[in-house]
């Protein structure tokens, strides 16, 4: 990878994203705790969820990963509170299908715009795709 590769990977907004994660503090009585890992990089998630009547209603997030998956679970915790598992579901189909190429998430996840420069690197995707995976999953127990 080059140093232009570099610089267009990680833009300030993606440093920035990484840099101001939500929903950090854990939740006192997780409904469902689930951790993921990305076996290409190494990249884990933890999430914690509450959830009434199928939404997510509590939201919590431990990640370790690169500035890329970093800025997508940062995307991803900012908008994840009411969400049901079809939306979460829809979201990660689309982030999937972003990453090759296809539109950008719907609202409120537009802000996956900044991840397309990720396209070309198909060994960080499964990092970016970790936060919604491993919110699927959790959502699985609600």
């Amino acid at each position: 990878m080059s140093d232009a590769d570099l610089i267009k990977l990680y833009s300030q907004r993606i440093l920035a994203l990484a840099a101001d994660m939500p929903a950090t503090d854990p939740l006192p009585a997780p409904d469902a705790t689930v951790r993921k890992r990305a076996p290409l990089c190494g990249s884990t998630v933890e999430v914690s969820i509450t959830c009434t009547d199928g939404r997510v209603t509590g939201y919590s997030q431990n990640v370790h990963a690169c500035a890329l998956g970093q800025a997508s679970a940062s995307i991803f915790g900012a908008n994840v509170i009411g969400r049901t598992k079809d939306e979460v579901r829809e979201l990660r189909d689309q982030l999937a299908a972003m990453l090759k190429g296809g539109p950008v998430p719907d609202a409120p996840f537009g802000e996956y715009e900044v991840l397309t420069a990720a396209r070309d690197y198909p060994n960080r995707h499964g990092s970016i795709l970790l936060a919604p995976e491993a919110t699927l999953e959790a959502l699985e127990s609600c």
